[in-house]
This record gives C-alpha cells, sequence and structure tokens, in this order.
C-alpha cells in the first residue's frame, strides 16, 4: 500500500515521517522520510511509537457522561453533545457569559485553535478563554514582542545553526526533549562553531558542550547581564550596528554595568573565568546567536531574563544578520501556532490584538459578526485555571491535562473538582478528563488533516492516514454540533480546509499573515514560512532588513536581576527544578500509555547531588519526599554528581503521589503571565517505601 507523508504528533520540531497503513485499516506503520528538512529522516522513541495511541486498547472510543451515581458511563453522540451545550447554556443564562470558560492545548492544530476562539467569542461571548501554551513559550514571545516588534519562535531556519561560529543554548536538554534536534549541534561543531550550554545539571546536551555554565536556578537573568557587562567593558559591543539598528542602548548599557562578573559570581555560582570565557567564545566569530527554552523562561520574571540575552544578541551585532539572532525553542507541538490565531486571552487571529480597534473590524468582518460583540481580553492561563468554582462555574477543555501541568497542581485540581460543570474533549481518558460530567472522545493526528506551525514559523500539514473509530469525531465536528445547538448554524464548517481558508482570511494584514499560504503550496514546498502575504513567497529569515517596529529598530530594554518569587530558606532549604526526560511527553498522558516508552522511563524520581543526599539521608533507588509550601511529592532518589548541590530535579510527567507540579510556584511574571515553574524552594525528607 502507497504511504502518507506527514508529520509527528508530539514536540514543536514537528518531523516529518511517512505513514503506511495496514491492511486492516486501523493501524499504521511509522516508515523515515527523509526528504523533510527539519528531520531528515530522524525520529526520536516517541515519534516511531505515536501509532500506539492510536490502539482502541488505550484511548476514548465513545463518549462518556457522569452519571447520579457519580461514575462516567457510556453515552450516545447526541446525549453527550446536549449535555454539553445545556450546561455550558445553564452557566451563561444563570451566571453570564464570563462564567463559561474556555482552556485550549499547544497541540491542537491551526484549524482547532482558530476555531475554539472563534467558538468562544462568537457563540459563548465569553472573554474566558486561554491555553496550555501560555506555560510554554510566552515569556520569550513577551520578550520578543518588545525588542523586535514580531514573535516568532526561530527567526532563521534549523539549517542555519551549524552554520553559525557560536551558539548559546540556555536551559534546554535538546537530547532529551527534541532528540532530532541534537544533530545541529553536533554539526555546528564539526563544522568549527562552539557550543555554550547553561543549565544547572550536566545533561547529556550539556556534556555535548565545549563550555557548560551551571548557574543556580533563577539566575540566568544575572549570568545575561554579566556577560553583556564584560561584553561592554572589553570593548566587544558592535557600534555601527547599535547606531544604525537599535534604539535604547545606553538605559541598557547602564543597566547591565551594574552586575559586575564578581558580583554575578556570587548571584550564579559561575566563577569569573568561565564568563569571561564564554565572552570570548561568544564573541569571536563573526556569527553568533543564543536560543533559550523553558529554563530561562518559566520564571517570574521570565519576560526580563529572555530580554538580557536578547540584548546581549544586540549589543554584540548579533541579530538581524545572516546566521545571527535570538531564537526560542518552542516545545508543544503547535505552540506558536495555537497562540497566533485566537486560543490566547488577549489575541485574534493573525497575531492580531483582541484590543486593537482595527483588529477587531477586520476579524469580525470576516466572522460576520458586529466588532462591539466580540468581548474583551480575560484572564490568563493560570489565572483562569485558579478562577474555576468561583467567578467561572464551566469550563470546556480541548487538549490538555492541567491536574498534572498546571503549577500548585493540587489546587488546582481543586478548583476543577468544584465546577458547577466540566466537559473535556481528548483522544485519552486524562487525569482531569477523569474528573469531567462529560467526555468528548476526538480524532487523533493520523486519522485527521490539518495544519500546524513548527518551532521555525514553517507551516505544515498533517494529512488523514486512517479512518477514525466509529464512536470517535473530529474536535471540529464537535465544536460544529454545539454551536449548533447554542443558536449558531453557520460559521463553522467540519472541512479543515474550508476553516483554513477563513483563518487565512482573518489573518491577512496581520504580523502573522497566512493569507498567502495554502494547502497546496505546503505539500510542494514542504512547508511555508509566516509572514506570507497573499502572493508573497514566505520568510524563513526576519529582520535582515528591518524589524518589525514602526522605525524598523529593535529596542534594547533595560532590566535588572532580582530573584526568585522563593528563595531558599531554613525550612526549605534547597532548589527545585523540573524537566522532562526522553520517554515522556508533558503530562504524559498519551506517551504513559505506550509500553515501549513506559518501559524506558516507567515513573518519577527525584536527582540530586551525593552531598546533598548525604546531608538528608537519601538512598539511590530509594522514596524521598520533596515538601514544598504547596504540597509533598513523593518518588526514587537518583543521585548524580550531574547536578548543582544546591538543587533537585524531578521530571513533572506523572499524576498521583509523585505529581512535581504539586511543588511548583504559580507566582507570574507581570508581562507574560508565565508561571514559575523553573524554581522554588523545598525541603527533603525520608519517606516510607
Amino acid at each position: 500500500m502507497h504511504t502518507i507523508a506527514t508529520h509527528c504528533p508530539y514536540c514543536a520540531l514537528q518531523c516529518g515521517m511517512n505513514l503506511r497503513p495496514e491492511a486492516d485499516g486501523r493501524s499504521v506503520t511509522v516508515e523515515e522520510r527523509t526528504g523533510f528538512p527539519v528531520n531528515r529522516g530522524a525520529l526520536c522513541g516517541k515519534g516511531r511509537t505515536a501509532p500506539a495511541v492510536l490502539s482502541s486498547r488505550v484511548r476514548l472510543t465513545g463518549p462518556l457522561i457522569r452519571s447520579h451515581a457519580g461514575r462516567l458511563e457510556p453515552a450516545t453522540w447526541e446525549e453527550a453533545l446536549d449535555a454539553v451545550a445545556e450546561g455550558l447554556a445553564r452557566t451563561r443564562r444563570e451566571d453570564g457569559a464570563d462564567a463559561v470558560g474556555v482552556f485550549g492545548g499547544g497541540g491542537l492544530t491551526n484549524e482547532k485553535a482558530y476555531s475554539l476562539g472563534k467558538f468562544a467569542r462568537v457563540v459563548l461571548g465569553t472573554s474566558q478563554i486561554d491555553y496550555n501554551g501560555r506555560f510554554c513559550m510566552s515569556s520569550a514571545a513577551a520578550a520578543h514582542q518588545r525588542a523586535f516588534g514580531l514573535d516568532r519562535g526561530l527567526p532563521f531556519p534549523l539549517e542555519d545553526i551549524p552554520r553559525t561560529g557560536c551558539v548559546i543554548l540556555v536551559g534546554s536538554n535538546l537530547a532529551e526533549t527534541m532528540p532530532p534536534a541534537l544533530r545541529y549541534l553536533t554539526e555546528l561543531r564539526e563544522n568549527g562553531g562552539t557550543l555554550i550550554v547553561v543549565d544547572p545539571r550536566r545533561t547529556r546536551t550539556a556534556e555535548q558542550a565545549d563550555l557548560h555554565l551551571a548557574p543556580r536556578p533563577g539566575t540566568d537573568l544575572a549570568l545575561a547581564l554579566g556577560l553583556l557587562h564584560l561584553v561592554v567593558a572589553e570593548g566587544r559591543t558592535d557600534e555601527e550596528f547599535i547606531a544604525d539598528r537599535t534604539t535604547g542602548w545606553p538605559e541598557a548599557r547602564a543597566a547591565a554595568m551594574a552586575h559586575w562578573p564578581e558580583l554575578v559570581e556570587r548571584i550564579t555560582g559561575v566563577p569569573v573565568p568561565r564568563l569571561r570565557e564564554a565572552v570570548e567564545m561568544f564573541c569571536a566569530p563573526e556569527s553568533a546567536m543564543v536560543l533559550t527554552a523553558r529554563g530561562p523562561e518559566q520564571q517570574s520574571k521570565g519576560t526580563d531574563t529572555v530580554g538580557a540575552w536578547i540584548n546581549l544578541c544586540l549589543a554584540t551585532g548579533r541579530a538581524g544578520r545572516p546566521l545571527s539572532g535570538y531564537g526560542c525553542l518552542t516545545g508543544q507541538g503547535n505552540g506558536q501556532g495555537g497562540r497566533e490565531h485566537g486560543q490566547k486571552a488577549d489575541q485574534l487571529p493573525g497575531y492580531r490584538k483582541l484590543d486593537d480597534p482595527a483588529a477587531r473590524a477586520h476579524v469580525a468582518g470576516v466572522w460576520g459578526v458586529d466588532p462591539d460583540t466580540l468581548p474583551g481580553p480575560g484572564r490568563s492561563a493560570y489565572e483562569l485555571l485558579d478562577a474555576l468554582g468561583t467567578d467561572v462555574r464551566a469550563l470546556l477543555l480541548m487538549g490538555s491535562n492541567p491536574v498534572v501541568s498546571a503549577p500548585r497542581a493540587s489546587h488546582i485540581e481543586e478548583r476543577i473538582r468544584s465546577l458547577d460543570f466540566l466537559a473535556v474533549a481528548d483522544v485519552v481518558l486524562s487525569e482531569t478528563a477523569a474528573l469531567a460530567d462529560v467526555v468528548l472522545p476526538v480524532t487523533q493526528w493520523a486519522e485527521e488533516t490539518g495544519t500546524t506551525t513548527n518551532l521555525e514559523g514553517r507551516v505544515i500539514l498533517r494529512r488523514r492516514a486512517l479512518t477514525p473509530p466509529p464512536g470517535v469525531r473530529t474536535d471540529l465536528e464537535v465544536m460544529h454540533a454545539l454551536a449548533a445547538r447554542l443558536g449558531v448554524e453557520k460559521g463553522f464548517p467540519t472541512d479543515p480546509e474550508e476553516v483554513f481558508d477563513e483563518l487565512r482570511r482573518a489573518s491577512a494584514g496581520g504580523p502573522a499573515d497566512y493569507s498567502g499560504i495554502s494547502y497546496r503550496r505546503i505539500a510542494d514546498e514542504d512547508g511555508v514560512f509566516w509572514p506570507c502575504p497573499e502572493g508573497g513567497e514566505g520568510a524563513p529569515r526576519l529582520f535582515l532588513d528591518r524589524f518589525a517596529t514602526d522605525d524598523g529598530r529593535a529596542r534594547f530594554v533595560p532590566v535588572a536581576h532580582r530573584d526568585a518569587a522563593e528563595v531558599p530558606d531554613e525550612e526549605y532549604p534547597v532548589l527545585l527544578t523540573t524537566g522532562r526526560v526522553v520517554s515522556q511527553y508533558q503530562s504524559g498522558a498519551q506517551t504513559r500509555r505506550v509500553d515501549e516508552l513506559n518501559a524506558a522511563a516507567p515513573a518519577p524520581f527525584v536527582e540530586l547531588h551525593p552531598r546533598l543526599a548525604a546531608r538528608v539521608g537519601a538512598v539511590d533507588g530509594r522514596s524521598l519526599a520533596v515538601v514544598s509550601r504547596r504540597g509533598r511529592a513523593v518518588a526514587a532518589a537518583r543521585i548524580t554528581d550531574a547536578i548543582r548541590a544546591d538543587t533537585v530535579f524531578m521530571p513533572f510527567h506523572w499524576p498521583g503521589e509523585g505529581r512535581a507540579n504539586t511543588l511548583t510556584n504559580p507566582a507570574l511574571d507581570p508581562v507574560s503571565r508565565m508561571p514559575e515553574f523553573k524554581v522554588c524552594a523545598v525541603r527533603l525528607e525520608p519517606a516510607e517505601e
């Protein structure tokens, strides 16, 4: 049988793969797709085993409704849709439109994300919509907007990375989070370039580095400012670039000069000679890049932290030039496209601002509604979840599992349980879906067609390879049926290409302009980079001539180091940081159902240094309790000298007693509203086996 070219359903690389349908019509085999430029055939274990979640053994195959006895029991689609429509309508009728919330996911296709934002604002009339992508790269997005006037994760394609002179990789463990991308760093070094990795752990990625800087968690901002201080002090600034293409340098320079090397060493724990070595490596070649990920971004000062790294690039002329620049490594599969087209609380399709009258008029015209009927900006993701059961009484949730993934997760679980009504559309019965009043089983990546936008800003097409099981419907079909029941008969087509064509019109003229992109173009060109206006070529590389600000100049933003929201004290003397492992993904709702992945990563753990282990009496492989001001988690100790002695690490993929996000701090960045996942104060205690 023929193969179907498509893409992996997991991370933002959106690796190309071929699917070969089996004779039974219910399963597929993954094969290499060497021609797709992002991964060139390489796949990680998650991609290779992705078809396992298509099995009816692990997925939802029919709607469920909670009975009077409190159990989720099988129901017909008509019963389930009627129940959802009634639950949402009743709340809106009794408590107002903003008492109904909508929570989306960074794995939804562009078509679904667009329709969900439209559904919230046109059908429900609520401002209360956000998505779990807020927890992904919102700090980098905010910093991008402030400095460059436009947010696209990478303003250049991945293929440029091996050809630059030096890469500083901050808070990213590509070897485990995006394994096929590690080849770009390997090729960089093979080409004579150098790699600096900033991470409190000596990860598999850090082991590849020419220089590993291991700062104390929560001090990345001071580190970036210290490097910029040395750049100025050593006369390494690019004064011509600063004068011609930037504004705000005097203020940013003054802020950096307040962070002298010895002070930065005291704050970060990184020795001054290592700081000087990093500056030499970064400034010596003609080109260089800084790439950040969740490490510096998931902090209560994440926007300023990313801004400091951008300032370093601007001051050295490492932005707006070939093979140079700052980029963010988006995490979720469609984390980029998911926020561009309306899932985010303050945005309309095309990355337009919801409070911009011209943007409202344009999108309302495409939707055929009065601009005055569109609600204003709503709460950010954590604030929306925190309001459940109080101001927000009912919730429609699609493609997210906040019971595991949200910070202060025990509290969020309580808020979800306190809702008057919860409807969840998902592929599997996640920990959040298990709390719902109605569960709607929806199709997966191989059973539907739709577009996503990868970390490069490349819009790609996932193609349907299988017929979904009879009891499963697409998210577009769900929204179409609910809209009709709630009084909106038109405007929610079920054909993804028809939805994409409307998205193109809605995005036209906006910062994320997709109007020149079509399914045919994507197929012919291995994806098309936005912005791409009608008749345009697409834009693989941004900012080479001008930045996206009104005057075309990048903006320096003066920033100063400040402590994390929580610092160690006598009661909680240790720092906790969280992250991922190679064989699980995000909340684990899907990967924890794959036998091969579970065999490789079966359970959570607590990684700690031998000196810390000796101090608290931890034994390798034995249960250890980690306690924060928000709760207690228990997992097996994993003792290693690959982590700082003042820090412990936990992966966040598991529910139950090993749930890392029971511990994490929901302190929010004032600009991006990103929670501080990456640093909080904890203590360690023995735990009963």
